[in-house]
């Protein structure tokens, strides 16, 4: 099997996807490093194949994370690998060429609308490192649900993430939305039983940030599932890897295709965009006037021999009942 990358970013290059080090670290199927599973007390089973983590809540867990992101905290979650956490290595030796999409690479979003201010910034902990993904919210029965990559919100079969916070709008720094931090975490049971890339999708639901939902202060994008595949898109995000450095919304938009090499239930798209940008929502029937469209996938992983392609999962049935059951939450 093809090896692959996580699409995180930490504050240190290390072995791994959660910096486990060389002499502890055992690698999987896809190339990650994992670590020995870790008690599960919160982590308990939804209904179908959902799992769910229930954050320690109260004002002083919510206040404990807002003080640990200070402003070096926030500079210091450096990408730790190609488009996030779970970012995978595109592509085998001899491979047919990707199909190529108008836009060779990513580029600044400057035009403004709804996109602007329902995308944001992740800040996470897992295993005492400090990571970064790229994170939307998203239209939700409870006002206070978005979405991104799996491996943004739990280790695969390992760890879930702590000091979980959700910047929209984020900019060189600022933070004109304020923070919203995690009060209960939802993945797919293919992600957690398995790290299956086909099912690497994470939603979370937000406490209220000075009293409001997070829909209340910047809106959330439509979603949708079971949809026709290969439609164009535009996915965004905040990748953090050189050439980027994660201070900016950062876009690519094009066609899609199916995985190649038959690994994933994945699409993939012609996109540059490196470590940070995990989870980053890819939109359908975009409207670039209103920055408005159809979340139908997230950013997940890239294949080793092609860091060209990034691929996302498949919004289906599972996907839905993620959806489903994090929006009653």
């Amino acid at each position: 099997m093809t090896l692959t990358l996580p699409l995180f970013a930490s504050a240190v290059l290390v072995t791994g996807l959660m910096g486990v080090s060389p002499a502890t670290a055992t690698t999987t199927e896809h190339g990650r490093a994992a670590r020995p599973l870790q008690p599960a007390a919160e982590a308990v089973p939804e209904r179908g194949d959902i799992v769910e983590h229930v954050v320690a809540g109260g004002v002083a867990g919510r206040n404990g994370v807002l003080d640990y992101w200070t402003p070096r905290r926030m500079a210091a979650a450096a990408p730790i690998d190609l488009l996030g956490a779970a970012a995978k290595v595109l592509g085998a030796p001899g491979t047919p060429v990707h199909q190529r999409s108008p836009r060779i690479g990513g580029a600044r979003w400057g035009a403004g609308g709804s996109v602007t201010r329902t995308t944001g910034r992740v800040f996470l902990t897992v295993g005492g490192l400090d990571f970064v993904c790229s994170a939307s919210s998203v239209k939700s029965a409870n006002k206070d649900l978005v979405v991104t990559a799996g491996h943004c919100v739990k280790d695969g079969t390992g760890a879930w993430a702590d000091n979980w916070t959700f910047v929209p709008g984020y900019d060189a720094g600022r933070q004109p939305y304020g923070q919203f931090t995690a009060r209960r975490m939802f993945v797919t049971g293919p992600w957690s039983r398995s790290a299956d890339d086909s099912y690497d999708v994470g939603m979370v639901a937000l406490n209220p940030g000075a009293g409001k939902h997070v829909a209340d202060v910047v809106g959330g994008q439509d979603i949708a599932f079971g949809g026709a595949r290969g439609r164009p898109a535009h996915t965004f995000g905040f990748p953090a890897e050189s050439p980027y450095d994660g201070e900016h919304l950062v876009y690519c938009a094009g066609p899609v295709r199916a995985d190649p090499h038959d690994q994933t239930g994945d699409q993939g798209m012609h996109c540059d965009m490196t470590a940070g940008s995990s989870g980053g929502p890819w939109l359908s029937s975009f409207d670039t006037p209103t920055g408005r469209g159809t979340i139908t996938s997230v950013s997940s992983f890239k294949y080793s021999d092609d860091r060209s392609t990034m691929y996302g999962p498949y919004f289906g049935t599972t996907v839905k009942e993620l959806y489903t059951t994090a929006e009653r939450s």
